[in-house]
């Protein structure tokens, strides 16, 4: 696929990063020259200096042949400018624009195709709230991600010693809750992937990603790792856009702190939150996290803009008692060096963001993607058509798919979508070996390095029959 890129930030230099890799013809517009050159240092595509709200400017990144534009600058008019621009001037077929405002949220027709023509928006600062969300809800967890709007969960957890399975078999798993279904996608011990079958021993220390119905998950979950006490108590360093999104969404349930070290943005975040305590103070100082009872915070949440001072006031945080710890890394060796040591959770925005943008670039109909493990591993959601003569998965039992190393079906999500207000009846089906594909089935996909992407698109291709 021919793809423009505007902007080559941490979203854009990753959104460039992830689809190089997958054999597509990139163009990275940006007015930065020094960071274009970084870019293109290290990856195989074309630059474009310029400003990327400019008709010229677009032609020269070959907008006029491109099949996707994806707008992901720091500036909201910017991104919006160039996708009218593409479709007015070049017809190109899918826009896609990082939106940062929330304002655009309430006024949908702005971007239907009379208007700014986008296709599809994203706003990285509300996903990675979610995101951390999803992680006060489950305090166990290391990633809790969705799949089938929702019914479906797949859970990172870091077995414990003591825990029910720990240094038993993955097969004991249902003889230890054998009222659900649930389904073992893959193991980490230290780098290393493994792919499980029955026989397999979980490992004090594996990273054990686990996928059942969004409903079981909690008690799937304490088979590996003790049952942490609710999330109650939380400090955050930073009031910046994810901050103040943050606070915003969970000072009704839990006591929420906020440092900011700039003072008129702490006295506007004040202002605007009812429940929440803003303090003026830098969130490495020990004098104040000691102050504010750090020993007692449930979770410490570093949520600045600078890589470093996350990185410190975290260690900081955990050494003073803080009893879990997050941070927010955009350089990922940083986040690879510290994960899984003293901080508990580091996450990188744009690898998190990232999977909502590649369920609009992978080929065939897929539903969602979610990046893992910092871009290495990845989760997809793909909906199967065709029939049993035109497709090479339908109709054969998941055991005789002819997939590569590496990929495992975890579930099957299988029933028409519910209309808006009815209850959703979908049923979901654990993959084990003798399950049958249906078609229009939600197959949702373990691969344990992203690289194998391209194969598996391939093999759920439908043949030129169902056409």
């Amino acid at each position: 696929m021919k793809i423009v890129i505007l902007g080559a930030g941490q979203v854009g230099s990753s959104v460039a990063e992830s689809l190089v890799s997958e054999d597509n013809e990139i163009t990275v517009v940006d007015t930065d020259l020094p960071r274009l050159a970084r870019l293109q240092d290290r990856l195989d595509l074309r630059i474009v200096v310029g400003n990327a709200a400019l008709p010229a400017v677009l032609e020269r990144a070959g907008m006029a042949d491109a099949e996707l534009l994806i707008a992901v600058t720091q500036s909201d008019q910017t991104n919006l400018c160039a996708c009218r621009t593409a479709a007015t001037l070049f017809n190109t077929p899918t826009k896609i624009a990082r939106l940062r405002s929330a304002d655009y949220g309430r006024y949908p027709h702005l971007l239907d195709s009379k208007n700014f023509a986008v296709d599809f928006s994203l706003c990285p600062e509300q996903i990675v709230t979610d995101y951390i969300v999803k992680l006060l809800e489950f305090p166990e967890a290391l990633q809790v991600l969705e799949f089938a709007d929702g019914l479906v969960s797949l859970v990172a957890v870091r077995a414990f010693a003591g825990g029910p399975l720990v240094g038993r078999p993955v097969s004991d798993l249902r003889r230890h809750i054998p009222t659900l279904d649930a389904r073992i996608a893959a193991i980490y011990r230290g780098d290393q992937p493994i792919i499980p079958d029955g026989d397999t021993l979980i490992e004090s220390g594996d990273e054990v990603f686990c996928l059942a119905a969004t409903r079981d998950i909690r008690q799937v979950m304490s088979e590996l790792r003790r049952r942490e006490r609710p999330t109650r108590r939380i400090l955050v360093a930073g009031g910046g856009n994810i901050g103040e999104r943050l606070a915003t969404a969970t000072q009704g349930r839990f006591q929420i702190k906020i440092i900011e070290s700039n003072e008129d943005r702490a006295k506007t975040l004040g202002a605007a939150l009812d429940r929440a305590l803003v303090l003026i103070g830098d969130a490495t100082d020990e004098q104040l996290l000691a102050s504010e009872g750090i020993e007692d915070m449930d979770i410490f949440l570093a949520l600045t803009n600078d890589d470093e001072d996350n990185i410190l006031s975290a260690l900081l945080a955990k050494f003073m008692g803080a009893r879990r710890v997050l941070a927010l890394i955009n350089r990922r060796a940083y986040a690879d060096l510290v994960q899984a040591d003293r901080i508990d959770i580091a996450i990188s925005p744009a690898q998190i963001s990232i999977g909502s943008l590649l369920a609009h670039v992978r080929r065939g109909d897929v539903a969602r993607v979610h990046s893992l493990r910092r871009g290495a591993a990845e989760a997809m959601e793909l909906v199967v058509h065709g029939d049993s003569g035109t497709s090479k998965v339908i109709g054969r039992r998941i055991a005789t798919l002819d997939l590569p190393a590496g990929v495992t079906v975890g579930a099957i999500v299988r029933g028409p979508r519910p209309e808006p207000g009815r209850a959703d009846r979908r049923e979901v089906i654990i993959a084990h070996h003798d399950r049958v594909i249906e078609a229009e089935d939600h197959i949702i996909l373990f691969l344990i390095n992203k690289s194998l992407v391209p194969k598996v698109e391939r093999y759920f291709q439908v043949g030129f029959g169902f056409f």
